[in-house]
């Protein structure tokens, strides 16, 4: 547990230096482009409309899950996906990609795996704004259980910094980690219930869909926006997502503190 609260503490008495890196990666991304800044928006509009035509049009004509339009329970599992994908894959490399930092100047790592996140934060927001007006076109209201949006985000936001933590220490050591983990992002794209509900399996199949720490959060979003429950129902489900949560953050503070002294002899 020591090694958890120092990881926090860093998190906590760098966040200007969080949020002020943060700002530049995106800026530094887009600087050389002529839409600038607006490719962030562009890039995931257009994979949703390749996403609805083959899916929605070209498998389910247009069709409904359940009483919901596709593209509606479409954005709901791709909204989130569109945040931790890249997340995953660059918060993961985030240690590697930012050698010159590691290097050459005193540099608390550990804060490198939260500038990426923060970094894709401000698409993930703007992704939820335009869910809101094709809501609010579809004339669906999720009431209260809208007061359960918060708790769905902050665990996304936590389970992707325990995640990113641990796989930016093992990616630093070993390099084929990275190619791994980014065919495992890939096969979990069609793994997670994104095109298709949980519900619609039998319940043993379902338990194993559940292992998915992921899983756990499309569905709560899609929860949420549908007015579908509340996260405390399934408090068995809750229970697994926070324990591997839990875990995942203790291996990865133990594995980051040990580590991170010798980063540079790996890079």
């Amino acid at each position: 547990m020591t090694s958890v609260f120092k990881i926090f503490k860093e998190q906590f008495l760098h966040l200007p230096l969080i949020l002020r890196l943060a700002i530049y990666d995106i800026k530094g991304s887009y600087q050389m482009h002529y839409l600038g800044i607006l490719w962030q928006f562009i890039n995931p509009l257009i994979q949703v409309c390749v996403y609805w035509f083959v899916f929605g049009v070209g498998l389910r004509q247009v069709g409904t899950v359940g009483d919901t339009p596709f593209i509606v329970f479409l954005l709901l599992g791709l909204v989130p996906w569109f945040f931790i994908a890249p997340t995953i894959i660059q918060g993961s490399n985030s240690v590697y990609s930012k050698v010159n930092l590691v290097s050459k100047m005193k540099f608390p790592v550990s804060v490198l795996p939260s500038i990426t996140i923060l970094g894709n934060m401000f698409n993930f927001f703007l992704m939820l704004g335009i869910l809101g007006v094709v809501l609010f076109f579809y004339e669906i209201n999720p009431g209260i259980y809208i007061l359960q949006l918060p708790y769905y985000i902050a665990s996304l936001f936590i389970f992707l910094f325990a995640f990113t933590l641990l796989s930016s220490t093992i990616s630093a050591i070993i390099r084929d980690y990275q190619l791994m983990l980014q065919s495992v992002v890939r096969m979990l794209f069609f793994l997670t219930p994104i095109f298709w509900s949980i519900k619609s399996f039998p319940e043993t199949v379902q338990s194993i869909i559940k292992l998915n720490p992921l899983a756990y959060i499309v569905s709560g979003f899609r929860d949420t926006f549908l007015a579908q429950g509340w996260f405390f129902e399934d408090w068995q489900y809750m229970l697994y997502f926070w324990s591997l949560t839990f875990l995942v953050l203790v291996i990865g503070s133990m594995l980051h503190e040990n580590f991170k002294d010798k980063f540079v002899d790996y890079l």
